[in-house]
């Protein structure tokens, strides 16, 4: 368990649970605030992205090992019910804050008074004691999340996913900065908070550094992958054959939120050097680009599109809309290398999807990616996103077909180990020593 979670303290690294006596109990029910972006939305769109898959999974391995969850997120459509059941134990509660459509995220800190009313208005009509802590994901929800926590006299663990700090230290060309009232907001979370879950160590050391989080306040859990939907199954051929791919074609895929942050423009520039270089591969590439445009991305929707255009590579490029995580599984399954050119990634979920399906990955090394990724092993990690250095990775897997399958088995291998099953126990455990340790804060103020 200790790949999975430790505490941070000096350089040693302990599992809360080595240290914790066994009649400290798990909470019973946890309110899990997702402000800005729904569990139920399709990932790929708009702001949805791997923090979707994360609460999704985490909330139903949490509810199968006896921790009710209970999600509040804000309403986007009329109409909706006020309660949705995700899953036996996990339920989603709409909360109305702001206009339903058009609002975009940096719009959204205006609305967290509505927000909050909402919740607090759920709460209002349980017993006392009905949570017994909050789990806010991303800086709109930690600040509802601090709230809440002190209002119900319970812990709060948060987790930032991405911080602003470290966003504009690596902002990509054109890339909007984060604004100085998020950083600011973040230090108040990172204060507040009893518990900071990390998805590596590196992001519990940016904590540590940039915000000045306690050490011992921060813990590393690693995010899983649904090792039942990821995985390799009936092969590549099966999967291009059912997605209309050819079937010995050089296929490097992206797939996420089209954004300069994730920089799918650098996969281009790269294949337009291979090609240049090889123009006989022109008849056996195939490029598919799986995602819609997001974030800053959106003011320039039809961007990449024109890129592939203006650098003479429209005819190899397959621009495709977002799909569900099973047909997701089938591009992974497909495609002969996964490439990830992100200029930041707390962890970069897709990565371990990916590997889990039997796909290698061309990765920039950059956040939580040099861990989902084994350089040289299970794929290649870059230095920086010259697209010459991404079109050397890739030369790599023309010049040797077999080279996608050895990586592949590799890969398929090392994201075994990712699964969503001990990240939970892993999870549950921080909400244990946070519960612990609110209580025993509580117990000596009061004397």
């Amino acid at each position: 368990m200790s790949q999975y979670l430790s505490r941070l303290a000096g350089t040693l690294a302990v599992p809360p649970r080595l240290r914790l006596p066994g009649h400290h109990r798990r909470p019973r029910r946890v309110a899990m605030l997702s402000v800005h972006t729904s569990p139920l939305h399709q990932p790929g769109t708009g702001d949805a992205g791997g923090m979707n898959v994360y609460i999704v999974e985490l909330a139903r391995r949490l509810a199968a090992i006896g921790v009710e969850v209970e999600i509040f997120t804000r309403a986007t459509t009329g109409g909706l019910p006020q309660a949705v059941e995700l899953a036996p134990g996990v339920l989603v509660r709409h909360v109305d804050a702001g206009p339903y459509e058009g609002l975009a995220k940096e719009d959204l800190p205006a609305q967290l008074c509505a927000f909050t009313h909402g919740v607090m208005r759920a709460w209002a009509g349980h017993r006392p004691g009905h949570y017994d802590l909050v789990h806010s994901h991303y800086w709109l929800s930690g600040h509802v999340g601090w709230l809440a926590a002190e209002r119900w006299g319970v812990p709060l663990v948060h987790a930032m996913h991405t911080m602003a700090k470290v966003k504009n230290a690596a902002l990509a060309d054109g890339d909007t900065p984060e604004p100085a009232a998020r950083v600011i907001g973040e230090t108040q979370i990172v204060d507040a908070a009893d518990r900071l879950i990390a998805n590596t160590a590196e992001e519990a050391g940016e904590l540590i550094r940039h915000y000045g989080a306690a050490p011992a306040k921060v813990a590393v859990v690693h995010p899983g992958v649904n090792l039942d939907r990821f995985r390799v199954a009936d092969g590549r051929s099966a999967a291009r054959a059912r997605l209309g791919l050819p079937k010995d074609a050089v296929i490097p895929l992206f797939a996420g939120r089209i954004q300069p942050l994730k920089a799918p423009d650098v996969l281009l520039r790269a294949v337009a050097l291979l090609l240049e270089e090889d123009p006989s591969l022109r008849s056996r590439m195939v490029v598919p680009i799986v995602g819609g445009p997001s974030g800053s991305g959106l003011a320039k929707p039809e961007g990449l599109q024109k890129l592939a255009a203006r650098l003479g590579i429209a005819d190899v490029v397959q621009f495709r809309p977002p799909v569900a995580q099973d047909r997701l599984a089938d591009w992974f399954r497909a495609a002969s290398v996964l490439v990830m050119p992100s200029h930041s990634e707390s962890f970069g979920l897709v990565a371990i999807e990916a590997q889990a399906a039997g796909t290698p990955v061309v990765a920039a090394a950059v956040g939580g990616l040099p861990v989902a990724v084994r350089d040289g092993r299970t794929g290649f990690l870059v230095a920086g996103h010259d697209p010459a250095d991404y079109a050397r990775a890739l030369r790599r897997f023309v010049d040797d077909p077999r080279l996608t399958s050895r990586m592949g088995a590799a890969a398929a291998a090392h994201a075994r180990s990712f699964g969503w099953d001990t990240a939970a126990s892993a999870t549950a455990d921080v909400y244990t020593a946070a519960m612990h340790e609110h209580r025993r804060r509580v117990r000596s103020h009061h004397g």
